[in-house]
């Protein structure tokens, strides 16, 4: 394996260009087998003695991505095996650095995680001028930290405070920003890096590592300062402000550079590894790399999409509404190459639209993130309109009206006698089922469902809706287009509210069924908040605004009649609504009073209306167990709709919770929660006190139950 996977070629100077190009996957990884390879002809070249200097490189258009994290999962879960092959790799890179001979990491691409931990390893660190390649150490968004030397050797770089944020907040650089900052020696263009590293390498034969040094001190001051004090401090006291305490990733590294920074370089590392078999064995590093790593890179690649039809690729795309929904779908389809056609029923209304998207790119431009001749381009490709004639040669009509099955079916009859008769038409509807909007369509089989988050160029999220009558070909179809917006698909079969619509309503719900129980506000928005939630339940509540809630839930009643099942909360919407006149953030005034817009220092501050209408109960439950409260019903709603078929690959329904509404994402999503955090057994004999004690909302299906008695797995 090692000789096919690294090649290399000495020079009559003895410096060699070790390629490193693994001809079984798309990227460089430090997988087991590739591990075993690099030391292997690592070791070969470093007792050369026609060998004077070694210059690692890529045969791919990255340099290596980091860990194979599929391999690390199939391995023995125990700390053994674990710390048994970091382990190696601490040998592995501690060979290269103490060996005498300059190593130079020639970085012609993306250095990420173990890429950048193996160019730490590295004697020096020259990049390519690659305005693609990225620089950095995302392990903490999977739970985990840097174990292959990077928290120490990257402290021991920078200094303490200045390696935090690239540790705890993930930071990403591009290759003149990781200059400036530190992390690499130097940026030469593409094609003179293999000359620059061979150079440095022959000009520097005895190179060592600067904490081999034995005159070695860590920049910006040892542990015990008072500056790096200071910076452990401010680092705990931003973590619990940003995460409540939910993650267990970031305190870890902080106590890993606390105890590893106080020790030679070879006991920090042990340090090192210690904690990171401790957090890769944690179940929520398990379900953080579940749903962040695995889950996503399914999604993204469109794993489940349908094999047997041929790939679209969008050119023109139609939508109908420019309202604040309609626009951000515009700009994200010409931010992907499309050109799109806008339509509104007054042209002033299309032209605010398209307006949008002038902010936009007006904002990137004065930002440096865009030339004004793209973004020229990129506006010019967004065609403001009242006329349907003008959908004609579209492959994809999008229509984003108001909630109202009346228009909707105008549109669309509309829309339809136009397009030609191989696109597709889809609603961007968050509530109302596809399968009765499609009877207005002449080709129900071409009709689906595409739900976006506002705001459309910030989420990341499509949650795409089969009809009944929706065809495979229609679903591929829609699925390429979200992959060509650069958005994240689920798929989901069609119910009232869908998927992320119906279970995230039971958030805001929950929140004002404790309200009405007589829970102080203040508490249940700060149990919102430390349970992982954005925001809390009651300004949530007051950003989507009660009065479209109340609106939906006044729909909701008259379509469903005797079969309505009244929750607690529709007595608080009503009455915030039709009798406080309280309608939300938009008129200033909800469950908060919202200071004027052009007051920046003022807070909003809780209503102080709400303990009139809603006394506090003399005794106040603890914070626990509202957040209990607010995760569990999420939870139980999901599994409702997972046992009646509305979503059923349970990595996309973990997906959704997090990229669609917020759901806690220390806990992998919702699924996740139930099965990897709480276990089936222990959140099923809690929601169902709950019932009892609560509410059938509660009540966790019969079906999911006989699976947990079974010992299925939802995964």
């Amino acid at each position: 394996m090692a000789n096919t996977m690294f090649t290399h070629e000495i020079d009559d100077q003895g410096i060699v260009v070790l390629t490193w190009n693994d001809q079984s996957a798309p990227v460089n990884s430090l997988a087991q087998a590739a591990v075993a390879g690099f030391a292997e002809v690592l070791e070969s070249l470093l007792v050369n003695d026609a060998v004077k200097g070694i210059v690692l490189t890529s045969g791919k258009s990255d340099f290596i991505v980091g860990a194979n994290l599929h391999e690390i999962q199939t391995m023995p879960q125990d700390p053994a095996t674990i710390m048994g092959f970091i382990r190696k790799l601490h040998v592995l890179m501690r060979r290269m650095e103490t060996a005498g001979k300059p190593v130079v990491a020639a970085l012609n691409g993306t250095a990420l995680g173990g890429g950048m931990e193996i160019a730490l390893a590295c004697h020096q660190r020259i990049a390519a001028d690659n305005s693609k390649a990225r620089f950095g150490f995302p392990e903490v968004n999977l739970g985990l930290l840097p174990g292959g030397g990077g928290t120490q050797r990257l402290a021991r770089l920078l200094g303490i405070q200045a390696a935090m944020p690239w540790l705890l907040q993930a930071t990403q650089a591009k290759p003149a920003e990781a200059l400036a900052a530190g992390l690499i020696h130097a940026v030469v263009p593409a094609d003179q890096l293999i000359s620059a590293a061979k150079e440095w390498a022959l000009n520097n034969p005895k190179a060592i590592q600067p904490w081999d040094d034995k005159k070695f001190r860590l920049p910006g001051g040892e542990v015990q300062s008072a500056k790096a004090a200071q910076a452990f401090m401010g680092a705990e006291a931003m973590l619990r402000k940003k995460t409540q305490g939910n993650y267990l990733a970031p305190q870890a590294i902080l106590q890993t550079l606390f105890e590893g920074c106080q020790l030679p370089i070879d006991a920090a590392l042990e340090i090192e590894a210690k904690y990171f078999t401790e957090l890769l064995l944690s179940d929520q590093a398990k379900a953080m790399i579940r749903t962040f790593f695995v889950a996503l890179q399914d999604a993204n690649k469109l794993k489940n999409r349908p094999k047997d039809v041929e790939k679209k690729q969008f050119k023109k795309v139609g939508i109908l509404g420019a309202g604040m929904m309609g626009a951000g779908i515009a700009y994200s389809s010409t931010l992907s190459g499309m050109d799109v056609v806008l339509l509104d029923t007054k042209q002033e209304a299309a032209d605010r639209g398209k307006a949008y998207s002038e902010g936009i790119l007006k904002k990137r431009v004065t930002r440096g993130k865009m030339t004004q001749e793209k973004a020229d381009a990129q506006l010019g490709r967004i065609l403001a309109t009242t006329d349907f004639n003008d959908l004609a040669g579209c492959d994809l009509v999008i229509e984003a009206v108001f909630e109202d099955r009346t228009i909707k079916a105008d549109v669309t009859a509309k829309a339809e006698a136009v397009i030609g008769s191989d696109a597709i038409f889809a609603s961007n509807t968050s509530t109302l089922p596809i399968t009765g909007l499609a009877q207005a369509s002449q080709r129900p089989e071409q009709f689906i469902g595409l739900h976006f988050f506002s705001p459309v160029d910030k989420m990341p999220l499509v949650e795409i809706i089969m009809g009944e009558q929706t065809s495979q070909h229609t679903l591929a179809w829609a699925l390429d287009y979200v992959q060509q917006l650069r958005k994240t698909p689920i798929v989901v079969n069609d119910s009232r509210g869908f998927y992320t619509s119906r279970v995230f309503s039971t958030y805001v719900m929950e929140g004002m069924a404790l309200l009405k129980e007589g829970v102080a506000p203040a508490l249940i928005e700060n149990a919102g908040k430390k349970a992982g939630m954005p925001v809390g339940p009651l300004a949530l509540s007051d950003e989507v605004t009660l009065e479209l809630m109340n609106r939906i839930g006044t729909q909701t009643r008259k379509d469903l009649g005797d079969a309505y099942v009244a929750h607690p909360a529709d007595e608080v919407v009503k009455y915030m609504v039709e009798e406080a006149d309280r309608i939300g953030k938009r008129t200033g005034k909800g469950f908060y009073d919202y200071p004027a817009t052009d007051d920046k220092t003022a807070k909003k501050m809780l209503w102080s209306g709400l303990a009139e209408r809603f006394p506090l109960a003399v005794t106040q439950p603890d914070a626990d167990y509202v957040v209990k409260r607010l995760l569990h019903v999420q939870a139980v709603e999901t599994l409702r709709c997972v046992s009646e078929g509305v979503i059923t690959r349970a990595h996309e329904v973990d997906i959704g919770s997090i990229f669609g509404w917020g759901f806690a994402p220390h806990t992998g999503g919702t699924i996740s929660y139930v099965e990897t955090i709480i276990g089936m057994d222990r959140f099923i004999a809690e929601a169902n006190e709950l019932a009892d004690a609560v509410g059938e909302r509660y009540r966790v299906p019969a079906n999911v139950i006989e699976k947990a008695a079974a010992g299925s797995s939802f995964y």
